[in-house]
């Protein structure tokens, strides 16, 4: 028993030391130094001459930055010595720590494509210390399903108007309406109004009535779609904003949290076991009372008194 107190006493005090060490702000500024110094190497190993002028200091700049981040998450780590669980629960940790642990994995680490990648995901990992970032990332992943039902309504209002401007216009102008594919495609660019002129002026050369079709999709391509994908990121931004604040209220109502009130509800559950404690020995206690009774009978029935009625009967029917 003494050796698990001191056990879990040794994780307390190693995870509150690295709490205050990953608390800082000197930390998260050095951890995000070090994110910008991963992509500048990024960039410059883009230019073959500076690689090749500056090969060895960029790889040790390179290593400097794979043992920092490790140490980072060492002590992110052991921040959750007490409560390993919580360490996970955080989709940003699992993705720093998948992201720090793919420069050990042999097979990433020989692959320059894969690696260049893994490095370049480290990038991302400055959300972890930009709230605001955070919660456009966060946004952007809740905005993800109404996107997908933005896309699907795109691609159907797109293939009927693309058959019909290939049933149209496929014989006066095949370069742009020729097939389906070529439809699509000038349809999918009109969508952003680029060559919507020149579209227009060639349609009205075959029948006027293609104003009808030109300004009906631009209508409902360019400015119901266009508007309804605004709304859904907005609101998936407004979603991940009141998230993000009430992770914070939550934060700050713990830290303010007095000590008295931690000690009251201690104190609550103590009395509360110690009274479960009592009525479980009492209920133990009747148990073996009524087992001593089945054992001795005279426990279980006390003998009558000399006077009593019974006797008096009994020695009289003796008589």
């Amino acid at each position: 028993m003494s050796e698990r107190i001191q056990t879990s006493t040794g994780r307390e005090r190693l995870a509150a030391r690295c709490r205050d060490v990953s608390e800082a702000p000197v930390f998260a500024l050095c951890v995000m130094s070090v994110i910008l110094l991963n992509a500048v190497l990024l960039g410059v190993e883009t230019y073959s001459g500076l690689s090749v002028e500056y090969g060895i200091l960029l790889h040790s700049a390179e290593r400097f930055c794979v043992v920092a981040f490790t140490l980072e998450m060492l002590i992110r780590l052991g921040a959750h010595t007490d409560r390993p669980k919580a360490f996970f629960r955080d989709p940003w940790n699992v993705f720093d720590l998948l992201v720090v642990s793919s420069a050990f994995v042999p097979f990433l680490r020989e692959n320059t494509t894969l690696l260049r990648l893994l490095r370049l995901a480290r990038v991302l990992r400055t959300a972890k210390f930009m709230p605001q970032l955070r919660v456009l990332l966060v946004a952007v992943g809740r905005s993800l399903p109404g996107t997908v039902s933005f896309l699907f309504v795109g691609a159907l209002i797109l293939y009927v108007y693309a058959m019909i401007g290939w049933i149209c216009f496929a014989g006066h102008d095949p370069a742009h309406y020729g097939s389906l594919g070529r439809a699509g495609l000038t349809l999918f660019l009109l969508m952003t109004l680029e060559g919507l002129g020149d579209a227009v002026h060639a349609g009205l050369a075959v029948s006027p009535f293609s104003i009808v079709y030109y300004a009906s999709y631009v209508l409902l391509a360019s400015f119901v779609l266009v508007n309804v994908l605004i709304g859904v990121v907005l609101n998936a931004l407004e979603e991940a904003r009141e998230m993000e604040e009430d992770a914070k209220r939550a934060e700050e109502a713990a830290a303010r949290r007095p000590a008295g009130d931690a000690d009251a509800d201690t104190a609550r559950a103590a009395g509360e076991g110690a009274d479960e404690l009592r009525l479980r020995i009492a209920a133990v206690r009747r148990a073996l009372d009524d087992m001593e009774a089945q054992l001795d009978p005279s426990l279980a029935a006390p003998p009558l008194p000399t006077g009593s009625p019974s006797l008096a009967g009994a020695s009289a029917g003796s008589r």
